[in-house]
């Protein structure tokens, strides 16, 4: 009962006015308390100095010194180092008024009775100081053992003994919550180690075993480095996995809100976040030289790609930028974004158009009108399985829109042509890796005819984290429902990347090209989307026991694995390490039109059987895997299709 009365009233905010009185009634308190200190409690040797006027004169002091740092400001079950430096300098600075109106007077010669005792002065500072801070802290411990306490803490240790790990622990100790206690810092310096920070013990790293964990009672363990290489944080994140710890860290000081750490902003940690590598250093010189007061075009703009691929831009400040996209509400959004984080750019510099790639008439209309230097050619339809039923729109969208808008840049003397393109146009197993393949092929042809003064430049990359309709959203929706998580194949590998990093290989890609390359990025090694799945389960908290993965078998059209290079392809380096230009064959546009031209014939025809045989003629090395075309690949006299067997790994 009497703690519920307590609860009541403790969750209620006091008047910081109040506050300040109390604060005014300690100086009081105080300054009694000085005088008897200094005279052992001798009330008659004290009855002979003038209290009352020092006493009065104090008080103002001390009350402009509250008035000036405001230590009555803060929340008294918060208090916190920070209310402690604000005491200070209120008391401080209180003092240090009268100390000097008594140096003036001693050294003027001047007597007065409000002038006060050197040793009084000092007594009655030390005192307040105390009495204000250890009040403070008092009424901090009651609320949070006493009055909010009703279960047992949490017990957490903290990776990182530094000042971040510092600010964690108090964000954790304020929390209103939950309770928190911090049973011990882990960190890599053996300087901290075996030592204590704040009576929190520091812990190395080999010396955390699962018998200490269970020992401690520890729940969780919170990443407190900032700026922490993304190799460091995979090792440090797998070896408290491997612990059944929950393991959580917290964001960057540029989102801490009003500069201050808060025990909600602590998550738990994302799956992009250790599958980032460490960050790549692009020359943004080129980019800005190619890039700053110049019309830019990027198509596709809306989408997951196109939408970064325009933020980035903004910061090189073209002429002009260009956006184009047939999705009304995603454009609409991506207009909004760009307002709310380039206030006053947007206006002057974006033109939006909602517009198809195919529309010949309309985008001859934009680029008559603009005139671009640079156009990021970034609209397709990516998604394998939907594009392997839907193969008359992979090829009107991926290999004829893409095709009109390569046209229309070598009409309008466009400097720069960046086509952004994928992994799966290698090798390619399924409709929407051919229709990409054909396209890169288009504009490798391009760039060999004669009237043409455009850069025709490709970039070749991995999955992207976070993309629309990506694994990794897919796999956060199945373990919020409870499972299962669904993968096509255990065997399944898959290559990622972040959505800024494929953005940046694009820029640059645009910025270094001579015209023809395609550009393919060093992507790390392949993952393993099993292995991926179970650490996102982990992660989330759960076990393979409460989330199951359920295998479904291959969609139509997938690889197994993917490849950044075919086989009669090689790379060549260029002057950053991280990006291979891929050496491929030369291609006829003549030839390449033509075929265009009868992949138009049989799209206006309706039939499926023949557009697919003929992106078949086109790209030899398409052969279909796990779909309904894979008739189209067999001979008469070899009735199993062997090198599907070999492409896929089955």
């Amino acid at each position: 009962m009497l703690r519920k009365i307590l609860n009541h009233y403790a969750n209620r905010l006091v008047s910081r006015w109040v506050i300040l009185v109390i604060d005014l009634f300690l100086v009081i308190i105080s300054f009694v308390l000085a005088y008897a200190i200094r005279f052992n409690f001798n009330i008659e040797a004290m009855s002979g100095h003038s209290m009352g006027e020092q006493l009065m004169v104090s008080s103002v002091f001390y009350l402009l010194g509250f008035l000036v740092f405001r230590p009555y400001s803060g929340i008294i079950r918060h208090t916190s180092l920070r209310d402690v430096e604000h005491i200070l300098f209120a008391t401080a600075s209180a003092s240090g008024v009268y100390l000097i109106i008594n140096l003036a007077s001693d050294f003027y010669g001047v007597v007065s009775d409000y002038r006060l005792p050197y040793s009084i002065l000092i007594i009655h500072f030390l005192v307040i100081t105390f009495s204000m801070i250890s009040i403070r802290f008092f009424i901090k411990s009651f609320y949070f053992n006493v009055v909010r306490r009703k279960t047992e803490p949490r017990q957490i240790m903290i990776y990182g003994a530094g000042k971040s790990g510092l600010i964690t622990k108090n964000a954790l100790e304020q929390d209103d919550r939950y309770k928190f206690k911090v049973a011990g810092f882990i960190d890599d310096n053996p300087s901290k180690v075996g030592k204590k920070l704040e009576g929190v013990p520091v812990f190395a790293k080999k010396t955390i075993t699962n018998y200490l964990l269970k020992q401690l009672n520890i729940a969780e363990v919170i990443i407190a480095i900032q700026n922490i290489p993304a190799p460091k944080k995979r090792a440090i994140v797998d070896f408290f996995l491997e612990m059944d710890v929950i393991i959580k860290n917290i964001p960057s000081t540029s989102q801490w809100m009003d500069g201050e750490l808060s025990s909600k902003q602590i998550r738990n940690i994302r799956i992009e976040e250790l599958l980032e590598r460490d960050e790549i250093r692009l020359d943004h010189k080129n980019v800005k030289a190619q890039v700053t007061d110049q019309v830019v075009m990027v198509t596709g703009a809306a989408g997951s790609i196109g939408s970064e691929i325009s933020r980035q831009l903004l910061y090189y400040k073209p002429k002009k930028l260009i956006l184009i996209d047939q999705a009304e509400s995603a454009l609409y959004e991506l207009i909004n974004d760009l307002e709310h984080r380039f206030n006053g750019l947007v206006k002057d510099r974006v033109i939006p158009y909602v517009c198809d790639v195919c529309n010949q008439v309309r985008t001859d209309r934009i680029f008559e009108m603009h005139q671009p230097n640079v156009v990021y050619h970034a609209a397709a339809y990516k998604h394998v399985p939907l594009m392997e039923v839907n193969p008359s729109e992979a090829v009107e969208v991926n290999i004829l829109g893409t095709k009109n808008i390569v046209d229309l840049a070598v009409l309008y003397n466009t400097e720069n042509f960046v086509l952004v393109s994928t992994d799966k146009a290698v090798n390619p197993t399924n409709i929407m890796g051919a229709s990409k393949r054909i396209a890169e092929m288009y504009c490798q042809s391009r760039q060999q005819t004669e009237t043409n003064q455009t850069k025709f430049i490709t970039t070749r990359f991995g999955n992207v984290l976070g993309s629309n309709g990506s694994v990794v959203p897919l796999f956060k929706k199945q373990i919020e429902r409870g499972g299962p998580i669904t993968i096509t194949d255990p065997r399944v590998t898959r290559y990622f990347m972040t959505i800024p990093e494929a953005c940046e290989l694009v820029l640059e890609a645009g910025a270094m090209g001579n015209g023809g390359e395609i550009f393919v990025f060093d992507m790390g090694e392949q993952v393993k989307i099993i292995d991926l799945a179970r650490k996102m389960i982990r992660l989330s908290g759960y076990s393979e026991h409460e989330i199951a993965i359920k295998t479904v078998g291959l969609r139509p059209g997938e690889k197994l694995y993917e490849e950044v290079l075919s086989s009669d392809e090689n790379s060549i380096e260029t002057h950053h390490p991280k990006i291979n230009i891929a050496k491929v064959r030369k291609h006829n546009h003549h030839k390449i039109n033509d075929g265009c031209g009868l992949l138009l014939d049989a799209l206006l025809a309706g039939n499926e059987k023949a557009l697919v045989s003929q992106m078949k003629k086109m790209v030899p090395e398409f052969i279909s895997n796990n779909s309904t075309f894979e008739a189209l690949d067999r001979k008469p006299h070899d009735p199993f299709d062997h090198v599907s067997k070999r492409l896929t790994g089955s």
